[in-house]
Order: structure tokens, then sequence, then C-alpha cells
């Protein structure tokens, strides 16, 4: 007497799954733009830890080829673009410190220059400016690497970031910049 007839039955069944169809469908959809916005997040962040490891290995070969010329051998900027000299033929035998400064820039640029395998740097320049501190006759320097390159989405520079003037000036670019002191024991 009170049973409901099975045809209603059926059509609120079909009811209840398409909205559970809705439902999953825009967790679905959350869950897939969380994970390209964690993609994004995590190649940013590759990005930002090649650059850090480069700047440290620039601060630790010029603090390994600490002579008094460190401002003329180092105060260069390159770019991703910059042309290698194949001509580095400092892997054996004694070098001096010019040789040493041209094989570290050689690999300076192999290494910003291997988007193509990494994924890493996009269109990177990398500055160095050591400024040699005044009354100290040459054996104290204060270094400066700036290491910057084009990330994927815009953001706006703050801080003192700004006014750095290496590499494009443009809404996508990325600096790191490690300041560092070294003393010339020779």
């Amino acid at each position: 007497m009170g049973s409901a007839h099975p045809s209603s039955l059926r059509g609120f069944t079909l009811i209840e799954v398409l909205i559970a169809f809705v439902i999953l469908s825009f967790g679905l959809l959350g869950a897939v733009a969380l994970q390209a916005t964690a993609k994004k997040a995590s190649f940013d962040s590759m990005q930002r830890a090649a650059a850090v490891a480069l700047g440290n290995d620039i601060i630790q070969r010029i603090r390994a080829n600490d002579v008094p010329q460190i401002g003329a051998l180092y105060k260069k900027d390159f770019t991703s673009k910059t042309a290698l000299n194949s001509n580095s033929q400092c892997f054996t035998g004694a070098c001096s410190a010019a040789q040493i400064a041209a094989l570290d820039f050689e690999q300076w640029k192999r290494a910003i220059q291997a988007r193509e395998n990494t994924g890493t740097l996009d269109d990177a320049t990398v500055c160095i400016d050591p400024q040699m501190m005044a009354n100290t006759k040459g054996k104290q320097f204060n270094i400066e690497v700036i290491i910057s390159w084009q990330g994927r989405q815009e953001m706006t520079a703050t801080g003192s970031t700004q006014g750095k003037k290496c590499g494009a000036n443009d809404k996508k670019r990325r600096l790191v910049v490690i300041n560092s002191f070294i003393y010339i024991r020779s």
C-alpha cells in the first residue's frame, strides 16, 4: 500500500548520480589546477636553486684564485648567449691567475647555456663586480654576484632588487644577488 512505483526510484537515483558527477567534476578540476600551480612553483624553485648554486660556485672559485688582480680578472658580465671559447687550457700543469679566471668564465658560461638539457635559467645574465675596499692595499674585496633570468610568470620587483642593473629589466625578470667578502692572502 505505501510502496513507491519503481520508475520514480530510478529517476531519483539518476538525479543523485548526475549531481554527484557534477560535484566530482568540480573537485577534479580544482585538483588539476592545484597540480598546475604546484608545477609552476616547483619550476621557479628549481631555477632559484640553480642560480644560488651558480652564485656560490662563482664566489668559491674567485676565493680559490685570490690574487690582487681580482678586480681586473673577474669584473665581467656575460649572458647565456655569450660565445664559448674552447681554448681554455688550464686542465694540466701550472696555470696563471688569468688562465684560471678564463677557465672559470668558460665553466660558468657552460653552466648557464645548459638550459636545453636542464630547463633552468632561461635567458640568464651574470654580473660579477669585485670592489676593492678602501685603505686595504688591494688585500680586501667586497664581491657582488648578480644572476638574473626570465621566469614564466610576471611579477613586480620590490626592495633592493628593483635598482639592480643586470639582465633585462622587465616583469618576468628574476634575480639572485650574493654578496661576499674576500681577503687576499698573497
